[in-house]
């Protein structure tokens, strides 16, 4: 056994079926929940490098940036506001609380009225940010759009990874990934348009905008069937038995049929799931749901999303040159997302990891050493064209890295790795405590950028260092293994096997250690 890594019967079991268009259909529908979350990701930085929108709602901060550009001072300390962080990051706080809630709506209602529930939401915050006369305005339609993510990330992954074929769950897992990644371009390019709005009120289209993929997830939740996990769960175990032979477009689905009615009876003895994700054989999963998405956060890739227009401007470009350069970085983020959707499920989730964090590595490495020579610790400095086009090269080739990588895999593994019974519970998990740490890194990253200069590249990278070894030593290989029998990679790896019984932990014969 290789680092730990086990492959279910080599290449892995698959039930019989095929990728139908019904199918690739209700994924590509249910996928499009994460525009919402990247276009809010997007949006939040490029508003607050919109002159109009400082002065209305953070004079104080505006003031700040003109001083700076009057008087040369320090680059670093330009936007350092807690009050224009807690608009960014507000909506990642409200997510993490909503996700608890979810869990519920989630068991109880299934994944689609989950969505639906999520649209509904956003629809409403994007209302009141595009017409706020006031910060508290913002920060209640931030709060609602945090609302809707959490419903939607929440249940979206999940309904990807259910209703996909175990072959392709990669694949189509990673649809929501991407639409994130597009959310984001969007929100860069709106950035752009609207930036020139003759009036100053470009801001106010760019926050209301947000309704748009708000009304596509509404809308085309109402017409997603609910997946067979969760119809059977609920009790429609013979609207189960239909929907999985539509899904994969065959009679021949009494193995898997049978597989997930086992499953939800094992579901059913569970009366409270989040006292039992705390037992010893949930231990493993209970490990990812905390560490994947803690992780993501920290290899700082938010903190550049977030305020790349912002960052940018730091860096010493023209207000249309950072919004240029954040829509560069959103056109890499979508194209290198492709590489994952085209190769996770040939070469697996551990080398995908594995690849992105060593490139990530490299270039906050370089990043970091490049602005530390320019700027120094005092933040003075003018920037010549082409030192700053190779620090967003560098910035551009981290992002590419993240995107094949930790981007989507941080929300396909964990979609993927949970049985039924603990299933609601730990994606609620995934999703608090990756808006929690999103929510910190947001409140603290431009704190931190004006205490600790460029040396807060390196402590990012000292994190990336720290999760690649991680995945490792500890995260097995995924690929190709039905969800329904996910435990078995556990019990075979080299760590985790501890934490079954004696009599769980067995060699079989359609397990290969590599």
């Amino acid at each position: 056994m290789a680092g730990g890594v086990v492959v279910y019967n080599g290449r892995g079991k698959d039930y019989p079926g095929k990728l139908t268009m019904f199918v690739l259909f209700t994924c590509m529908i249910a996928a499009t929940g994460g525009l919402i979350y990247g276009y809010d990701i997007g949006i939040s930085g490029g508003v607050t490098s919109m002159n109009p929108f400082l002065m209305k709602f953070f004079p104080a901060v505006y003031r700040m940036e003109q001083e700076a550009e009057k008087n040369q001072s320090n680059q670093y300390c330009n936007f350092d506001s807690p009050l224009l962080t807690m608009f960014a990051s507000s909506l990642y706080l409200a997510a993490l609380v909503a996700s608890v809630f979810a869990s519920t709506v989630i068991r109880i209602a299934g994944r689609n009225w989950s969505m639906f529930g999520g649209g509904v939401t956003i629809l409403v915050g994007a209302a009141l940010n595009g017409a706020a006369k006031n910060v508290l305005m913002l920060i209640v339609g931030r709060v609602l759009l945090g609302i809707g993510v959490g419903f939607a990330n929440q249940s979206v992954p999940l309904y990807l990874s259910e209703m996909a074929p175990a072959r392709l769950r990669g694949m189509l897992n990673i649809g929501f990934q991407l639409m994130v990644t597009i959310g984001i371009l969007c929100a860069n390019l709106v950035k752009y348009g609207t930036a020139k709005i003759k009036g100053g009120w470009g801001w106010r289209v760019s926050l209301a905008l947000a309704a748009v993929p708000a009304t596509i997830i509404a809308v085309g939740a109402l017409f997603l069937p609910d997946t067979p996990n969760s119809l059977i769960d609920r009790g429609h175990t013979d609207d189960a038995r239909r929907l999985l032979g539509r899904v994969r477009g065959t009679d021949k689905i009494e193995e898997e049929y049978n597989d997930l009615l086992e499953a939800s009876k094992k579901s059913k003895r569970v009366t409270n799931p989040w006292r039992n994700i705390l037992e010893r054989q949930y231990r493993p999963q209970l490990t990812m749901a905390i560490a994947i998405p803690l992780f993501t956060q920290l290899t700082g890739i938010n903190a550049i999303m977030f305020y790349a227009p912002l960052l940018f401007k730091t860096l010493g470009f023209d207000d249309d040159a950072s919004l240029m350069s954040a829509v560069i970085t959103g056109l890499v983020n979508v194209f290198a997302t492709f590489v994952s959707i085209f190769s996770v499920d040939r070469i697996g989730r551990r080398k995908l990891f594995l690849l992105g964090g060593t490139q990530m590595l490299a270039c906050q490495i370089a990043v970091g050493s490049l602005i530390g020579a320019m700027f120094g610790f005092s933040g003075v400095a003018n920037i010549p064209k082409a030192y700053a086009a190779s620090v967003v090269s560098l910035i551009c080739i981290y992002v590419a890295g993240f995107a094949w990588s930790w981007g989507p895999l941080g929300w396909l593994v964990n979609s993927e790795i949970f049985p039924l019974e603990i299933r609601s519970a730990g994606q609620s998990i995934n999703v608090s405590v990756n808006m929690l740490f999103t929510f910190i890194i947001a409140q603290a990253f431009l704190p931190m950028l004006c205490r600790f200069k460029f040396i807060l590249f390196f402590f990012f990278v000292a994190w990336v260092v720290i999760m690649t070894l991680f995945v490792a030593f500890f995260l097995p290989e995924t690929n190709n293994v039905p969800i329904e029998k996910m435990v078995h990679v556990w019990k075979e790896h080299w760590y985790w096997r501890r934490f079954f019984r004696d009599e769980d932990v067995h060699v079989r014969a359609d397990v290969v250690r590599s």
